[in-house]
């Protein structure tokens, strides 16, 4: 191998390190959570998202405000990429396997802290919902655990050549990673104004644009989304209120709850801290409260609302009004109120006022005129309002309430030790190709770089070693699939599927990639063959010989022949946990 690409891996914590930028499991970002933004970058590299641009749907794009152009991203997503965390796509490891990987330079009882699969709860949330049997994990050992790997944009594209997928498909991860490098190359939002959250089980962005934006699988959610009282963003609310924040990531580097250590810039982080505080509180209004009642339903079976019409009192249950709202254009918020009511049957109203219900109209104009100072005092205005009968239920309520309008998030100490890193410099000027070549030429100094080149699998300028590693150890799926099968049937299998990578260039995908998304380049489809032979023996000593078209692979004194269109060379030897490369 040309020594300007060989890597020390003297250290073993360094190989599982490069070895994870090519799976980018859940677990490996998690100890390694300088991999995460190499991902953004091996997406903003990809030749797939910069034809996004040509897409007739992003005309005139950079014409557009920040919200359209969210919006279109948004939509771009959601109709050609759909949220998949299905247990087989990437398969099964367990809590023993991965223990021994880490243990060496991880303590196992932090992880437990902090990682939902290996015992944390998130407070009262996750006991609530059996985490296990809502991942479907309830049916296995309680030892197994999934791989969950992040997907680059290649292999989210790639889903369509699966069954039962129409579209392209990836896990939380992988989305907040496409929607990240997506607001830079199509939206072009500089990437200093986008930081990626990640929590035990979820990943959102947060896009310091205007009051902030929240992106969500596949949505994205504003300000005003964020306390409208929707289904939508209740689900969005959902880790930010029951989850800490393990990492936040930027183009400037890393920190991490359980790491003394930081990266990032310091001055970027204190004021992503402010801004996302900001986003996640708002002062109490008419509407607000509203919102608040749609998204704790117990609440607005307590009140009635009073509407005058021709001189007419007339009053009606506010739960009723919310029915109206479902098969309406127009909603309960007091803007949009009046024609709402107009839409509503006149059974529905009641002459008198409505027994053992507080009058909405009251409420609201406390709301309106009163000043008030906090919480506490506005709680005390409301039961003299309503009556004493009504000051359980009125504190109870006030307990939600603040949770509601205020959310604290969990996010790592800034009180932490800063390194000072190299920093990259892109810009949303930059065209793919500049990108790449600083990229290229960062990567002997700025181990984000340099990691981001193995993200994007340029196995031109990278080392194979933790590839071949990544290939051997933690590709499961194919080799479960092709169980009980002989070498030459799979063999056979492998010759049937269009010699094409999911991967441009002098990239390559991962065996269960080819064998997931049935088509691979030869050096793939003899990396899926070794996997499969290792598996089966691992007593095996298996040889690979590439020399650009041709590829050889050796074991047991056979020989297997393979054709690729790669135009690499390369000799590997992989034996029971050894890979060589010359």
């Amino acid at each position: 191998m040309d020594s300007i690409f060989e890597q020390d891996f003297s250290d073993r914590k360094t190989l599982e390190k490069y070895s994870s930028a090519f799976t980018l499991s859940d677990m490996e970002i998690f100890i390694f959570p300088d991999l995460f933004y190499p991902l953004i970058l091996a997406d903003i590299m990809s030749p797939e998202l910069w034809k996004w641009r040509e897409d007739p749907w992003f005309k005139d794009i950079d014409k557009k405000s920040f919200t359209t152009k969210a919006n279109r991203i948004k939509q771009y997503i959601i109709q050609n990429y759909v949220f998949n965390l299905d247990l087989s796509t990437w398969g099964l490891t367990s809590k023993t396997a991965e223990i021994a990987r880490f243990s060496d330079f991880f303590d196992m009882e932090m992880l437990k802290q902090s990682n939902a699969l290996f015992g944390y709860e998130g407070d009262k949330y996750y006991f609530d919902i059996d985490i296990r049997k809502h991942f479907g994990l309830d049916k296995f050992d309680s030892d197994i655990i999934p791989y969950w790997k992040t997907e680059t944009i290649e292999a989210m594209g790639a889903f369509r050549h699966k069954d039962k997928f129409t579209t392209g498909a990836g896990e939380c991860v992988s989305l907040s990673a496409l929607y990240a490098s997506a607001m830079f190359v199509v939206g072009k939002v500089p990437l200093e104004k986008i930081f990626l959250i990640a929590t035990p089980l979820h990943s959102q962005n947060f896009i310091m644009e205007k009051d902030g934006l929240i992106t969500n699988n596949r949505r994205i959610v504003t300000k005003n989304m964020w306390y409208n009282g929707t289904s939508l963003s209740e689900r969005a609310r959902r880790a930010m209120e029951n989850e800490k924040v393990t990492i936040v990531s930027h183009i400037s580097g890393y920190i991490h709850t359980l790491y003394n250590e930081a990266t990032i810039n310091k001055e970027a982080y204190d004021h992503f801290a402010i801004k996302l505080k900001e986003f996640l509180v708002t002062d109490l209004t008419n509407l607000i409260f509203i919102n608040f009642l749609r998204f704790k339903s117990k609440y607005k079976t307590l009140f009635q609302y009073k509407y005058d019409s021709a001189g007419t009192k007339r009053y009606i249950l506010l739960e009723k009004m919310f029915e109206y709202e479902h098969n309406s254009k127009f909603s309960v918020a007091p803007e949009f109120r009046e024609m709402l009511v107009k839409e509503i049957e006149g059974d529905d109203f009641h002459l008198s006022p409505i027994q053992g219900k507080i009058l909405l109209n009251d409420i609201e104009d406390i709301l309106s005129t009163h000043p008030v100072e906090t919480l506490y005092d506005l709680e005390l205005e409301f039961i003299v309002a309503a009556g004493i009968q009504f000051s359980d239920i009125i504190r109870e309520m006030f307990i939600d309430l603040n949770d509601f309008i205020f959310t604290d998030p969990k996010i790592p100490d800034s009180r932490k030790e800063y390194q000072i890193t190299d920093r990259l410099q892109i810009t949303v000027d930059d065209s793919r190709e500049k990108i790449i070549s600083l990229i290229n030429k960062h990567s002997d100094k700025s181990e984000q770089a340099k990691l981001a080149l193995y993200a994007y699998r340029q196995m031109d300028k990278i080392d194979w070693r933790p590839f071949i590693k990544a290939a051997i150890e933690r590709n499961p799926v194919c080799f479960t699939d092709l169980e009980g099968k002989t070498t030459e049937e799979v063999l056979n299998i492998l010759k049937t599927l269009p010699d094409e990578s999911i991967y441009d260039g002098k990239r390559l995908a991962l065996p269960d990639e080819v064998w997931n998304f049935k088509r691979g380049d030869g050096i793939e489809k003899a990396l899926l063959l070794a996997d499969f032979l290792m598996h089966n023996d691992n007593t095996s000593t298996v040889l690979i010989e590439i020399d650009h078209k041709k590829v050889v692979l050796t074991c047991d004194g056979r020989n297997y022949h393979f054709i690729s269109h790669k135009a690499l060379s390369q000799h590997i030897s992989i034996s029971r946990g050894s890979y060589i490369i010359k």
